[in-house]
């Protein structure tokens, strides 16, 4: 299993691809494939037919996952790198620019 260093509700921005420089939330992680949806980036058009929970059917606007290298951790505004180490007896993500626990 891979490690992301990416979570749940971090804030991220987009460093490359069609969405560049856009920031958001990171709503879900799929690690299987190395990548995450973010909060009101990379949004495509869903066609749906209709059902009993959405009997008009139609167009429905939702986020599609986007590749975690293609994302970098904001902090303060700025974008920093992630990097790991041990803290007592406990394993903790911190920002390489300010040496802060994130």
């Amino acid at each position: 299993m891979t490690k992301l260093k990416f979570k749940t509700g971090d804030t991220v921005r987009v460093i490359a691809g069609d969405h560049k420089g856009e920031e958001g939330k990171i709503v879900k992680v799929i690690i299987d494939n190395n990548k995450a949806i973010v909060e009101g980036v990379n949004m495509i058009s869903k066609h749906t037919k209709p059902s009993a929970e959405n009997p008009q059917g139609g167009i429905i606007k939702k986020e599609a996952p986007i590749h975690i290298s293609n994302l970098m951790l904001v902090e303060n505004g700025k974008t920093v790198k992630v990097g790991y180490r041990v803290d007592g007896d406990k394993k903790v993500r911190f920002s390489k620019e300010s040496k802060e626990v994130i």
